[in-house]
Formats: C-alpha cells, sequence, structure tokens
C-alpha cells in the first residue's frame, strides 16, 4: 500500500508518531519501591504511571488497595473514536446495559474511583459518554430497562455532577465541566420531570433502579423483585449532591444568582427529606402516595451523609452501624439490620438479594459517609476513628477468595464466602470503591475546590507510619510520609508533605492540616488517540482471525477494547494447543488507514502459553502477499509478556490488514493500532451511513473543518479491496481559515463480486503535517423490491393454490386449518398448531409475505418466512406478534445452525408487510412500515437450500395472509 506523506520535521514526527504510551509523572519524591509494591501486575507501567503508591502497616487494607487498582484498570474498555473510554462495571456483556456495556448504577463510584489516575482521558470520555455521547441516548421506557425513564444514563439513579465535581476536586479541571454545563444541567433536570412528587418536595424511586433489588422495603409491597415506588434517602441525597455541585460549578463559571438559586433548592430538598423520610433516628423508605416510613432501617440511610446532607444533631443514626442487632457483621456491614423481620429473607435462595447480605456498593457509600461525619461534622459519641478503620479492614478482608484478593457481588455477612458469585459473570466486578477510601478517607487526602489541600487522616493513634506518593492532584505530584520515629523511610519523623518533590510541610504529629499548592498544570503527554483496531462489538469491522485458536478463546478477543489478563472471563486470543509450528493473529480494518503506532500484548500463563522468543509485525499487500511492514522501531527489542510491544512504523504505513506471527504456543490479550488525530482538523461524513450495492456507484460527500487556520490540508477517501473512490472536486486546501470547511464530493464503485451486506466501512484521512484525523462510515445493504425484478413466484390469494404447495413441520405440532377466501389464506386452530408452506419453485433470493391479521393467541401467534427443504431443514426467519420480538432459526437436518442471536424488538401494524433476502452467505429479515424497508435481523446462512417458504404458528383462533410473493435478481447479477 502507498506510504502516507508527512511534511513536517524530526522531532515533530516522533512526537505525532509515538506519543508518550503513559503519561509522564513529573518531578516527584522516591520515597517507595514500586516494583516492589506491585508484586507480579501486569503491565506495571501502566500503574507506574497513573496510580497514587501507599505503604500501609496493615497489609490486608495495602494488598487490598493495590488488588483494586487491578481491577479497575481490568474495566477500562476502548470503544472507538466515538466515546473512547469507558468504565465497565461487568468484564462481560450483559443484556441490559448501555451501549458498549456501559451501566450507570455504579458510574458515581468510577468516577470517585478513577478520580485519581494521572490520565485524564479515561474519566474525561467517561464523563461525556454519559452526558452527551452514547449512554445519554435514547432507551426503551421498558419494565426491564426501567419505564420511568428514557434515556441511558437515567437508567439507575446516579449522582452524576457530585461525582463529576469531585473529580475536578482532584484534577483542578474546572474548564472541562464548566463548558459542559447544559449536559450537567440535562441530567439534574432530568430525575424532576420524571421522579419528582412536587407535591412532598421529594423524588421518590422505584428500588430495583436504586440497583438494590429485593430489599426489606420491596418485600413489603406487591413486587419483591423491583419494589414498590417509594421516597428514598438514595436519589434524594442524589439530587441534593447534584444541585449543590451545580451551584458550585455555576460560581466558577460566574453565575452566582443561579448558584444561589441550585442552592436554595437544595436547602428546601433537605428539609422535605427530613420532613418525609426521617424517623428521628433514622433515614427511612416511605412508600409512595403514603405517610408511613416502614419500620426496617436500611443501609442506604446513610446515604444522606455521603453528600453532607444531614444536619449535626443527627448523628445519632451512626449508633446502628456498631449494634449487633443493626447493621454490624463480621463481613459487613449488612444492607438491612439485623433485627428486621426481612433479615436475609430468601438470601440464599439466589442473587441478587438486599435484604442483608454485605453488597460493596453499599459498603463504599457508607465508608465515604462515614469519613464525612468524622472529619466535617462537630465531635460525637456514636462512632470514632476507630471504627472507620476496623469498618475498612472488615471490607478489605470480605474482598477475598481461597485467601486471595477478590470481590464479586455480594458476600454472606457472617461466613467468609461470596454468595452471588457468577462464573464468568461476576469476576473482579467493578460496583464499588475501595482506593478511594483508602485515599480520601483512611490517609485523609481532602480534595479542595481552590488552590489547597486539605489532609487530616483518619489513621489509627497505634500506626507508626505510612505513606502515599505520586497523588496526581491539580497537575501536581503530592506526597504525605507519617514516620512516627523516622526509622522507615529515612525522610526524618513526623509528618511531612511534598508537592513536585519539594517539602512543604513537617511537623511532629499527625494533624489536621491546610496547605497551598500551586495553580492547577495541564495535563502532560495526553494527546487524544483512537485505536482503529478496536472493535467492542466483535461484529463486523475491524475483523480478527487466526491461522488456530484454542476452543476457549477467540480472535476477536484481542481487538475488544479490553486488556486484561484473567483466565475466567477472558479477553485473549491464543493458540494454545496448536499443531502448527507458527501461527498468526491478523486484524481486517475494512478500509485502510494510517499506521505508525501498533502495540501489541502478549499473554503469558506461565505455563502452556508463553511469550514468543521473536515476532513478525506483516501487512498484506493490494496483491495478496503479506510483508513485514518497513520501518519498524520496537520498544522493547525483544519480546515482553504481560506489557505493552510497541512498534512504530516510520515512515507510516497506509493499509487495511496487519498480522502478528509467532513460534510456538503464544497469545494476545490486546493487539491495537493509535492513530494521533490532528487536533486542528476534524473529518466528518454529510450522512451516518451509505447505502450500497454490487455493482453501483454511489456517491457520498465529506467534510474537513478547520478549528484554527490550518495550511496544505489533504483529503482522501480509503475504500475496501476492489472498491474504487474517485473525487468530483477538490480533495486539497492550501488554507482552511477557522471554522471553514472543505467538502469533497466522491464516487464510490462496489465492485460486482462484492458483498452489500458485509458492512465493509469506507474512512475519510485528513492532514495537514500534524497528525492524521479520520472519520468512519459504515457501509449497509437497504432492500428495495425494484432491486429484484425477476417475479419468481406471486401468490395473492385470489384463487386456491394451496394444492401446490408442500406442507412441512419442523416442529411436531398439527397442521392448523388452511382456507383461502376472499384474497386472504387464513390459518385456523383450536390448539397449538404450526405448518410451512414451501412454494413449487427452487429459486429466488426475495421473500415477501404480507399479513392481513394475528390471531391475538399466546404465547404463539407468528409468522415465519424464508426457506424449507423439508421437515428437519430450514432458514426461516419469525416474527412473534403475541412479544414484538423477530429472530430466525436454521436448521440442517435437524441440528440447529447459528442464527444470528435473539431479538429484535418490532411490532407490526396493518398493511406492513415482512421480508427475508438470502444473499452472500446472510439471511436478513426486513419490515417495512409506511413504505419503508428496516432490517431487523441478520443470520448466518451457509447455503440457501430448499423452497422459498412462509409458516404459521399460532395456540388458538385465525391468522391470516394476503400476500406472498418470490423475487429473483436477474442472473447476471444474483
Amino acid at each position: 500500500m502507498m506510504l502516507g506523506q508527512w511534511a513536517v520535521g524530526a522531532a515533530a514526527m516522533l512526537a505525532l508518531l509515538a506519543p508518550p504510551v503513559y503519561p509522564p509523572i513529573g518531578t516527584t519524591t522516591q520515597v517507595l519501591d514500586h516494583r516492589a509494591l506491585l508484586g507480579n501486575t501486569p503491565e506495571p507501567e501502566w500503574y507506574e504511571a497513573n496510580i497514587p503508591f501507599v505503604d500501609l502497616p496493615d497489609d490486608e487494607i495495602e494488598k487490598t488497595y493495590y488488588y483494586r487498582w487491578r481491577t479497575f484498570k481490568e474495566a477500562l474498555k476502548y470503544t472507538g473514536p466515538k466515546d473512547g473510554w469507558i468504565v465497565s462495571e461487568f468484564l462481560g456483556p450483559v443484556g441490559y446495559s448501555a451501549p458498549f456495556g456501559g451501566i450507570n448504577a455504579a458510574a458515581g463510584h468510577h468516577l470517585y474511583e478513577g478520580r485519581w489516575l494521572r490520565d485524564r482521558r479515561y474519566l474525561d470520555d467517561y464523563l461525556d459518554y454519559w452526558l452527551t455521547g452514547s449512554g445519554s441516548e435514547a432507551k426503551p421506557a421498558t419494565e426491564d430497562l426501567n419505564k420511568n425513564t428514557t434515556d441511558w444514563a437515567h437508567q439507575y439513579s446516579f449522582w452524576a455532577v457530585d461525582a463529576a465535581v469531585a473529580r475536578a476536586e482532584v484534577s483542578g479541571d474546572w474548564r472541562f465541566l464548566t463548558e459542559r454545563m447544559p449536559a450537567l444541567e440535562r441530567q439534574y433536570e432530568g430525575w424532576k420531570r420524571t421522579n419528582f412528587d412536587a407535591a412532598r418536595g421529594v423524588y421518590w424511586q422505584t428500588p430495583v433502579w436504586d440497583a438494590m433489588e429485593f430489599t426489606a422495603s420491596s418485600y413489603q409491597s406487591s413486587d419483591p423483585y423491583h419494589g414498590g415506588d417509594g421516597y428514598r434517602p438514595t436519589l434524594n441525597a442524589y439530587q441534593y449532591g447534584d444541585a449543590r455541585a451545580l451551584a458550585l460549578l455555576k460560581r466558577k463559571a460566574g453565575d452566582p444568582a443561579a448558584a444561589r438559586r441550585l442552592e436554595a433548592e437544595a436547602a428546601q430538598l433537605k428539609a422535605a427529606t427530613e420532613r418525609v423520610l426521617w424517623d428521628g433516628s433514622f433515614y427511612k423508605h416511605v412508600m409512595k402516595d403514603q405517610s408511613t416510613r416502614i419500620a426496617d432501617r436500611e443501609l442506604m440511610g446513610y446515604v444522606p451523609w455521603y453528600f453532607h446532607m444531614p444536619s449535626a444533631s443527627s448523628a445519632k443514626a451512626w449508633e446502628q452501624l456498631t449494634d449487633p442487632q443493626g447493621f454490624a457483621a463480621a463481613y459487613g456491614p449488612t444492607t438491612t439490620e439485623r433485627r428486621s423481620r426481612w433479615f436475609m429473607h430468601e438470601a440464599l435462595n439466589g442473587c441478587c438479594r438486599w435484604d442483608g447480605p454485605s453488597w460493596p456498593f453499599a459498603t463504599s457509600q457508607t465508608l465515604t459517609a462515614l469519613a464525612n461525619q468524622l472529619l466535617d461534622y462537630p465531635a460525637q459519641s456514636f462512632v470514632d476513628t476507630d471504627d472507620y478503620v476496623q469498618l475498612l479492614r472488615s471490607y478489605a478482608l470480605t474482598q477475598r477468595k481461597n485467601g486471595q484478593p477478590y470481590v464479586a457481588e455480594a458476600h454472606h455477612p457472617d461466613e467468609d464466602r461470596w454468595i452471588y458469585d457468577g462464573r464468568g459473570h461476576s469476576e473482579d466486578y467493578n460496583h464499588s470503591t475501595f482506593t478511594d477510601l483508602v485515599l480520601s478517607g483512611l490517609l485523609g487526602i481532602r480534595p479542595q475546590s481552590d488552590d489547597t489541600v486539605r489532609i487530616a487522616p483518619l489513621a489509627p493513634a497505634s500506626w507508626t507510619h505510612f505513606a502515599v506518593e505520586n497523588v496526581p492532584y491539580h497537575g501536581h505530584n503530592l506526597t504525605v510520609v507519617w514516620d512516627k520515629d523516622g526509622s522507615v523511610y529515612g525522610r526524618g519523623s513526623g509528618m511531612r508533605v511534598w508537592i513536585d518533590g519539594v517539602q512543604k510541610l513537617s511537623r511532629t504529629t499527625l494533624g489536621d492540616i491546610r496547605l497551598p499548592v500551586p495553580p492547577a498544570a495541564p495535563p502532560a503527554g495526553q494527546p487524544e488517540l483512537v485505536d482503529d483496531a478496536a472493535n467492542v462489538r466483535e461484529t463486523g469491522f475491524p475483523a480478527a482471525s487466526a491461522s488456530y485458536t484454542w476452543s476457549g478463546d477467540t480472535a476477536a478477543n484481542a481487538i475488544d477494547g479490553q486488556d486484561f489478563h484473567l483466565d475466567v472471563p477472558t479477553t485473549r486470543w491464543t493458540s494454545y494447543g496448536t499443531p502448527n509450528t507458527s501461527d498468526w493473529l491478523a486484524v481486517d480494518l475494512g478500509a485502510p488507514t494510517v499506521v505508525s503506532d501498533v502495540r501489541v500484548d502478549f499473554y503469558d500463563d506461565g505455563g502452556g502459553v508463553r511469550t514468543p522468543p521473536s515476532y513478525t509485525l506483516q501487512f498484506q499487500t493490494p496483491g495478496g502477499a503479506w510483508q513485514d511492514v518497513p520501518g519498524q522501531h520496537r520498544t522493547p527489542e525483544a519480546p515482553a509478556g504481560r506489557a505493552i510491544n510497541r512498534i512504530v512504523v516510520d515512515p507510516p504505513l497506509t493499509t487495511d490488514r496487519l498480522r502478528v506471527v509467532a513460534p510456538g504456543s503464544f497469545g494476545i490479550t490486546a493487539l491495537q493500532v493509535w492513530r494521533q488525530p490532528d487536533p486542528r482538523l476534524k473529518a466528518s461524513f454529510s450522512v451516518p451511513s451509505l447505502a450500497i450495492d454490487a455493482g453501483r456507484t454511489v456517491t457520498v460527500q465529506t467534510r474537513v473543518t478547520a478549528a484554527q487556520r490550518t495550511t496544505g490540508v489533504q483529503a482522501s477517501l480509503q475504500v475496501p479491496r476492489g472498491w474504487t473512490a474517485t473525487a468530483r472536486n477538490a480533495a486539497q486546501a492550501s488554507v482552511l481559515n477557522a471554522g471553514a470547511t472543505l467538502t469533497t464530493t466522491w464516487d464510490v464503485t462496489v465492485p460486482a463480486s462484492a458483498d452489500p451486506v458485509a458492512g465493509l466501512p469506507i474512512r475519510l484521512l485528513a492532514q495537514a503535517g500534524a497528525g492524521v484525523s479520520g472519520a468512519l462510515l459504515p457501509t449497509r445493504y437497504q432492500f428495495d423490491p425494484a432491486d429484484y425484478p425477476v417475479t419468481v413466484w406471486d401468490d395473492d390469494f385470489s384463487t386456491d393454490r394451496l394444492a401446490q404447495y408442500r406442507v412441512d413441520h419442523p416442529a411436531a405440532e398439527p397442521s392448523p386449518q388452511l382456507t383461502v377466501a376472499g384474497g386472504t389464506l387464513t390459518a385456523a386452530a383450536g390448539a397449538r398448531s404450526f405448518a410451512v408452506l414451501a412454494a413449487p419453485v427452487t429459486t429466488g433470493s426475495a421473500v415477501i409475505v404480507e399479513p392481513a391479521k394475528f390471531a391475538g393467541s399466546s404465547p404463539e401467534d407468528s409468522l415465519f418466512v424464508g426457506y424449507s427443504a423439508g421437515d428437519s431443514t430450514n432458514a426461516l426467519a419469525w416474527y412473534n406478534n403475541h412479544f414484538g420480538t423477530s429472530g430466525a432459526d436454521v436448521r440442517v437436518n435437524g441440528a440447529a445452525q447459528p442464527d444470528g442471536g435473539c431479538c429484535a424488538n418490532v411490532k407490526w401494524q396493518a398493511g406492513d408487510r415482512f421480508a427475508v433476502v438470502a444473499r452472500s452467505g446472510t439471511l436478513t429479515t426486513w419490515h417495512e412500515h409506511a413504505g419503508a424497508w428496516t432490517l431487523i435481523h441478520t443470520a448466518p446462512l451457509a447455503a440457501t437450500t430448499g423452497s422459498p417458504a412462509f409458516g404459521l404458528r399460532l395456540d388458538a383462533g385465525t391468522l391470516a395472509i394476503s400476500r406472498f410473493t418470490v423475487l429473483s435478481r436477474p442472473s447476471a447479477v444474483n
């Protein structure tokens, strides 16, 4: 392929081709042995660059601290250029998540935990995901996804604004939030639209959408799983915190009037919450539209302290935390007080009960709330520092399995075992905080909104030493050391504080101190990067393949946007058990991109899969030959396992296919192709997707917009192999002024041999010597009956032609009674019946059915469309009118074949039609409504066998269709 043209100097070239893999640490202290503290953690360089290092007298808390940073790194998922990084709750996908696996239930925890990372790109992207990205987009308002709200960022209760501000208090970057003020306000106002009871002045929530199923309050409703709607401490406290956080941002933005309005709203909510939920000793659930608080105390009653909502006079509630009949437990605290009749009710019958089990989600909130009570409220007699340390230590010990650090969903409060711990699902569950509790609670680093830091450790008096080093705070490095007699760290006795390696404080005793810090510094070495190889959904393109793959792995795992070294669940590809002397893992990008920064992480389990002694990085030429990528500069030079192996390509190479080749059984957890966009240029297409078909030419318009005056701008349209792209007008500009756009129209020709259903992308690249900006446009096949001009079979049921059909029975069920009259075919039944009618033809690539009516029966009220070769071999798309869902069943000689998964949501209306198209090894299902055809399902199809067919399946009543048509393309293009 062609080499990219770069008109820059050598130093600038190096910065563009090889931006830092990790953010520079900057000037700091060297008190602790970081590598020794990390032990055998994979990719230690990431932790060196990103996390604060601690040394604690309590080994259990320290061990859990480093373990929880590992689990947080595992949860970082790169989703693509639109949303960048998100933080996942589960390591694998779940069916109820937002796009790419985001779940907002614990997103507040994610932001509090991740705020201590040096690399700001992770949480910058994650906040944008929820505020303006895919996480803010519309979701179905259904019972299983929260029927009360319509966007993913409001699926579960979420203290979004408070957490965003808490993060800014660490980073010192307030501009990032003030620029997003409208989105933050929308998030806050969203709950007011859906869940605010104006008459009472408080918010209500369904317990399950607090991420709490089967609670003590839920069991007192008619729906124990969801729980009865109620006024709860959670969402009211979250909204109080968000209102106060927004008020702070308004003051930062120079709008004191808006700040006063929000502060007044917060005060009113506080007063109403006290009136409705506070019983004189605890905050409790109140059933919606009722006035009576439930008798039971639930751990969520401490959530208001997380946001400094209660008055000092409410401290009596804390005596329940250590009460043996309250929430105290060896592996607690419990989520419902022991004296409740609902304590541990059905808790051992299966996930997920919140009526007593110890949930890290709730423990985290309680410990944050307790730290606030101890550090920010007047002294009281109910809880003290020892209680905090003991609970934190208990929480650390809870996070064990077989003696090793481990966190799952929920733990037995009295026994050393996780009770909600699904294999391949619950491992390293990212639903809580721990490192933030150590840093902001135990070690007392209390972030501030001004140019100061407060340090008020909750460490016990018995501790003679501790240290925390390289805390990224306001763009500087903070180190705090307590060494009572100076014998541990060799930096002198007492408490000492350094900022950027310069000692700022020395005192003989621990204390509550506040220090000035220099003005916040912008992040260094953190340019925007795009991984052109990432494919989180693992379908379409980019596509991974391999010469050999062990049965427990997939090639797609290596490009899924995640990088961790677990066996279950896994994100690895391996060639374990290969019969070959060498193997390869390849990625097909679909359309070429500029390749300059390739990174490979080799999996090494110390057993059957080892780091290879050598490896080769190759690209595929237009002619199909594989050649070594020229101009490789490797770091490290020899392959390293469980670490980033970086290959800088100089000069950059424009190609669409890469592969890694190595001898022996080896594995890869991540294969990445990073590209640095030009911050001056934004590349985009004028449409969200491009409709194409084989043998045709279509037009597409591209845009390159300059953020500032830019010279020498060049645009290129990269297309799949065998396709061509020709510019109709200029694709370069000698100068683009700020705000100006270079608009180019292209003719894209798709060869007759192409698969239009494959979804191959086209890529716009724009460059002007300071990086390469890009945009990816998916192509799609759009069904149109006019493209199938040959009518193979058409039955409008104006006459009875039933005798010409063959009747097949894919299931052992009797046929319904079939009659033709008045232009419809009607199937009638009094019990479950099913028949597939195969037309007397063997050709046709488009099958169309127009239903006339459905039976209204349950659960079967279904129409089938596709191909059938008898009772045991068929490829039939189906639509179930009762459930409003569609899918496909593919069988060969009675054996089920891949069917594309289930299920698509669709609802038939009178006049709608369904169609099935069999092309290029794919069975696609289409729904026509109001004259427009929409793709609703795709299934792989090895071969089109049998005759075009339709089927009718019902439990009772009558189901009728008014037309059945089989179409084909001319043989020359079929």
